[in-house]
């Protein structure tokens, strides 16, 4: 069940990141300026991010088994559009709105890897269910070079086959844990329930900083190397999935950590890096080693806080709750990726210079560090 669920959510969050990349082409093709190029990109990822929470809720009460082919075969639509029909701005937008129903596989995937794994191996779990957020480093990987080689809507088409497929084997062997606890009240009680519980607001901040940091770098990194560093467009998206696939390999680490130790130390340390790395490169030293070295530490700290966030949902929420909460903390942890890519856009047209968004990244990573050890004395 955890392989064939993490499977799902891979092949969903490769199709959310499939605009990503293409970020400037399509910024040549459609004479986009910085902060319609960031819209672009950044539109998935709040859709997806929204939709979370009705989703999240939905699961608690349907079961993933449903929702999982549910997500995936939907997803096909809008992947199908925008390889095919959408040429305008206007156009891929939209195209972007629909594509972001990809991202709420997440909340689809949370509570049904909890409900198949005792507590104290929950974190673990979760972390390795986490792996799928490597869709977005098959989409840096493959998605420009596919594009070049084959055509420009094959990769969309590939995506498309590859999710429909995965919407019939999801039908035929997914099972949701027998006995499993079935949430009572409508869709919107539970929802304003989830959002009044003080657990749910600490982890959503936490998360928003944590996987929106990663989202954020995932999506617009090469865009800022490519302006910052003049790289062509290949190599500015193999460096992302660099930095992509160390985030994803880091989150079962912090998952395994938070079983073995706790969350609250493992989450300090992850916010203390980030804090430290980000000043790091607000200075824009040379790419090797410096602002290399940036980014990779900020990929680890990161990916092992999004597990370790995880792990602190699995010992704070009740089974029944978790695909609620999944919902809102995982709509902020999308919201939190939104949001940078249009300030580094806005901050980079204004100023043709970043170094004011890494050092944002840097404050609020530092008070997530202190808000997690405040909040465990």
């Amino acid at each position: 069940m955890l392989a064939v669920a993490t499977v799902g959510f891979l092949l969903c969050f490769w199709a959310w990141a499939l605009l990503a990349p293409l970020g400037p082409t399509l910024r040549d093709e459609l004479r986009l300026t910085s902060v319609q190029q960031s819209l672009v990109v950044a539109v998935p990822v709040i859709v997806g991010s929204l939709g979370r929470i009705p989703v999240g809720a939905l699961t608690d009460r349907v079961g993933a088994r449903r929702m999982f082919p549910l997500v995936a075969g939907l997803t096909v639509l809008p992947v199908l559009y925008l390889g095919h029909l959408a040429d305008s701005l206007a156009e891929v937008v939209v195209g972007g709105l629909f594509l972001g129903l990809g991202g709420t596989a997440f909340a689809v995937g949370v509570p049904f890897v909890n409900a198949w794994y005792p507590p104290d191996r929950r974190g673990l779990a979760l972390g390795i269910f986490g792996i799928g957020t490597g869709g977005t480093a098959l989409s840096s990987f493959t998605t420009v070079q596919l594009a070049d080689s084959v055509g420009p809507s094959f990769p969309f088409d590939l995506v498309a086959g590859l999710l429909a497929v995965y919407a019939v084997a999801a039908c035929l062997l997914l099972r949701d844990k027998p006995g499993r606890a079935v949430p009572a009240g409508s869709l919107l009680a539970r929802t304003t329930a989830t959002l009044r519980m003080p657990a749910t607001v600490q982890l959503a901040f936490l998360y928003a900083v944590a996987f929106g940091g990663f989202v954020a770098f995932s999506v617009y990194l090469p865009t800022y190397l490519a302006n910052a560093y003049d790289l062509g467009r290949s190599d500015a998206a193999l460096r992302t999935a660099g930095f992509v696939v160390l985030a994803v390999a880091m989150r079962p680490v912090g998952g395994w950590l938070c079983d073995r130790l706790n969350p609250v130390p493992v989450l300090v340390a992850s916010y203390s890096a980030v804090a430290a790395l980000a000043l790091l490169a607000s200075f824009e030293l040379t790419l090797v080693p410096f602002a290399t070295i940036a980014f990779l530490g900020m990929a680890a700290a990161l990916g092992a806080g999004s597990g370790a966030v995880f792990a602190q949902v699995a010992h704070l929420v009740p089974a029944e709750q978790v695909g609620s909460v999944t919902g809102v903390v995982g709509a902020a942890g999308g919201l939190g990726g939104f949001f940078p890519p249009l300030v580094m856009g806005t901050i980079y047209g204004a100023a043709r210079d970043y170094s004011w968004g890494f050092i944002l990244l840097a404050a609020t990573a530092a008070l997530a560090a202190l808000a997690v050890r405040r909040q465990s004395r």
